[in-house]
């Protein structure tokens, strides 16, 4: 196993780190490209979002078949083919003339992107000890909220200087780098145990997990966090490109800097979970999340930025935690468990967009807002559901343990 703290452990963490960053960068690299979209190619805001949830809707179905096909192939070989095809996908799309072309290469990128996420914590699981779980994931998803920030903010300056089509070239080549360490450093699989594939085992695995309320609870969470998160952030570069902000692409791009607070919260509810329990930190990442989404309906910028800063640790926060509840209390088939999880985490994104566009038609920012809160409230609940059960579970651990005494 991989001890915290061996030169092992850090190349895995910064290999498996790399990956991550790079597939958000290419998942969130049209985010400040939505009011060009919508001028270029005259289509409205809902539709010029779809060029984001197309993605996350194909992530989501390609996530049901890599965790079973990786339990028989193997988990780093998937993730290398999945990340190249991406990358080559990134490359075609500055080639094509309609934004339909566009919507199709995305859904094509999208499963290919599914190849990592979906297999990632799941290695984490088998060659990380114990010891080093909470902090390796807690990292690797620092690198989710670093990519999905730094590839917004590359995008958007791109574009400035050499429109949409310079958005996707530069991505392009910073995948190829990083594509190449990520390759070279990536440890091979020790603890993997090959399993021929059973289509059959793999839906029952599957199944089993959903109808385990421990786990398929904690894939709500996730699902309707980002549901709310990708939605809400989609409508806020509409609103800050119109009076009285008027946003360029650029400054659209550095408002997701925010995610800054992400790559640190994320490390941190890893760390603070060990302590205070995971379902704890579940609970303060949706509050923080709530509050954030509050400060933004104020009309300074200053203060809609440290809502931005406060939303994005706040998600990130209780992400981590949902993720790491995930694979502690997955018994078997961890892959898939992990799978699961990210299959309600994108399919929660890609229709957070269609949610929140009810209300942003009827009431614009301050109905976004009210919708995404409705949701917090849900979740809210749903953790502390949870959190009872771990509750629950933590006793009855103790009292077995003072009866074999």
């Amino acid at each position: 196993m991989i001890e915290q703290g061996t030169k092992e452990y850090w190349r895995a963490t910064f290999a498996l780190s790399l990956g991550s960053f790079l597939v958000f960068a290419m998942v969130y690299v049209t985010q400040p490209l939505l009011p060009l979209f919508t001028d270029e190619f005259g289509v409205s805001p809902a539709k010029a979002s779809s060029s984001l949830s197309v993605v996350t809707l194909f992530i989501s179905i390609a996530l049901l078949f890599y965790g079973p096909i990786s339990d028989s192939l193997g988990r780093k070989v998937i993730m290398v083919w999945t990340l190249l095809g991406a990358i080559v996908v990134t490359f075609a799309i500055p080639f094509v003339s309609s934004f339909e072309w566009i919507l199709v290469l995305r859904a094509l990128q999208g499963v290919f992107l599914a190849g990592l996420p979906s297999i990632a914590m799941a290695y984490m699981g088998e060659e990380f000890s114990p010891q080093a779980l909470s902090l390796g994931i807690g990292m690797y998803i620092s690198a989710n909220s670093l990519g999905g920030m730094s590839g917004r903010l590359m995008s958007g300056v791109a574009a400035d200087w050499w429109g949409w089509q310079g958005s996707f070239v530069t991505i392009g080549l910073l995948g190829l780098t990083f594509f190449l360490l990520f390759v070279w450093m990536l440890p091979p699989s020790r603890q993997f145990r090959r399993v021929p594939f059973n289509g059959k085992q793999a839906v029952g695995g599957m199944l089993q997990h959903l109808r385990n309320p421990i786990l398929s609870v904690a894939f709500v969470i996730g699902g309707l966090h980002f549901f709310v998160f990708l939605g809400s952030f989609n409508y806020l570069t509409f609103l800050l490109s119109g009076d009285p902000y008027r946003l360029s692409p650029t400054l659209l791009g550095m408002l997701f800097v925010s995610y800054l607070a992400g790559t640190f919260s994320s490390t941190l509810s890893g760390r603070l979970a060990q302590q205070w329990g995971k379902t704890t930190c579940i609970q303060v990442g949706v509050g923080l999340f709530a509050l954030g989404m509050l400060c933004t309906l104020h009309p300074s910028l200053i203060v809609i930025l440290i809502g931005l800063l406060i939303q994005c640790f706040g998600f990130f926060f209780a992400h981590s935690a949902s993720a790491s509840w995930v694979n502690a209390h997955a018994q078997f088939a961890r892959a898939s468990a992990s799978s699961l999880y990210l299959v309600f985490y994108y399919f929660g994104a890609s229709l957070g967009s269609s949610y929140l566009g009810w209300f942003w038609e009827a009431w614009y920012w301050p109905g976004v807002v009210s919708g995404g809160l409705l949701v917090l409230v849900v979740t809210f609940s749903c953790s502390c559901w949870l959190h009872r059960t771990e509750r629950r579970v933590q006793g009855k651990q103790r009292l077995d343990l003072s009866s074999s005494r």
